[in-house]
């Protein structure tokens, strides 16, 4: 089961992901956390984990709050990314943030701090090969957006969740610290664009895709 919920001022895609049990994880939880926690009780749904496909503000600027709120209701809620993007994360967090924010040019990017909670430290570091929690997600280091972008692939489920490394008819943007436009076309062709034409994408922004639509369309790629 997958429910996407567009979050946040970039437009961002935080997915629900469950294997069918009543547990899930979300994905790339980027703002409206009162919205996320809303369509996770519809669901009757109870989260287990936070997954970040990497460390920018708009994918993690409600973890903090979501952990905070169903620790009140008695959940506990681990925290994974890359070991190489957790200085997005607890201590160093604000000042990773912040650099992002004035790369991007952002007006006024000091007014940003008080838009976002403290995010705590990452429970979990991930690597090439790990499961996600108690799900069938296996973790693809697909480095190029950040230096710790990772995809989620699924092969019973036939899905990859792509993170802001491929899009529908795009990718990710390489003009950013720690980015690197020969690294995230490795990263695409190596260990996207070799799994199952069939294959669902779910990407950080945008509309969902196949690997096979963006063999054969996707302009970045040819």
């Amino acid at each position: 089961m997958v429910e996407r919920i567009v979050v946040g001022s970039f437009d961002t895609n935080c997915y629900i992901f469950s294997n069918g049990k009543k547990e899930c994880i979300i994905i790339d939880p980027g703002g409206n956390d009162e919205q996320i926690i809303a369509n996770i009780n519809m669901l009757k749904m109870i989260p287990v984990g936070i997954v970040l496909t990497h460390g920018h503000i708009d994918h993690t600027a409600s973890v903090g709050r979501l952990v905070d709120a169903y620790h009140e209701e008695g959940i506990s809620m681990k925290v994974a990314i890359h070991g190489a993007d957790k200085k997005y994360l607890g201590k160093q967090a604000e000042k990773s943030t912040l650099e992002t924010l004035k790369d991007l040019g952002v007006p006024n990017p000091e007014y940003h701090r008080e838009l976002f909670p403290t995010l705590p430290e990452a429970d979990i570091i991930l690597r090439e090969g790990d499961t996600v929690f108690n799900t069938e997600l296996v973790v693809l280091e697909t480095p190029g957006h950040t230096r710790g972008s990772i995809s989620l692939y699924s092969e019973k489920d036939g899905m990859v969740f792509s993170g802001d490394t491929l899009f529908f008819q795009g990718i990710g943007r390489t003009d950013l610290p720690g980015a690197s436009e020969k690294e995230i076309m490795k990263s695409i062709r190596e260990k996207l664009l070799t799994l199952p034409p069939e294959t669902r994408v779910f990407p950080g922004h945008g509309l969902a895709t196949t690997i096979e639509r963006e063999l054969k369309g996707n302009p970045f790629l040819r």
